[in-house]
């Protein structure tokens, strides 16, 4: 039971990937320019974690559906997940209302 968080997000995300394919959101529509915007994404997202973590403003909460696996101290290996689909969605969305506006 400790890995049905990590696996819902993976479903997600491959919902994510599979919506982002179909309609060329995102990775399909210019992979470079996507991989680098979800790098930057992922940096700042983990930049606002870790400064948080370390005023004392984030921590860890403790659930039977997490793995228990840290990549730093309160830091647990789904909020990577998390924070790749966060920024997934926000890209597959814009990519979606961006080509809705030049295509009327």
């Amino acid at each position: 039971m400790g890995i049905l968080y990590l696996l819902a997000l993976l479903v997600a995300l491959t919902g994510m990937v599979m919506l982002d394919r179909r309609f060329r959101l995102f990775f399909w529509r210019d992979a470079r320019r996507a991989a680098i915007v979800i790098v930057i994404g992922l940096v700042f997202f983990l930049a606002w974690d870790v400064s948080g973590i370390g005023l004392g403003i984030f921590f860890r909460g403790e659930t039977s559906f997490m793995t228990g696996l840290v990549v730093a101290p309160e830091l647990p290996i789904e909020e990577l997940f998390f924070l790749t689909l966060l920024c997934y969605l926000t890209m597959n969305l814009f990519g979606f209302l961006s080509g809705r506006r030049t295509s009327r």
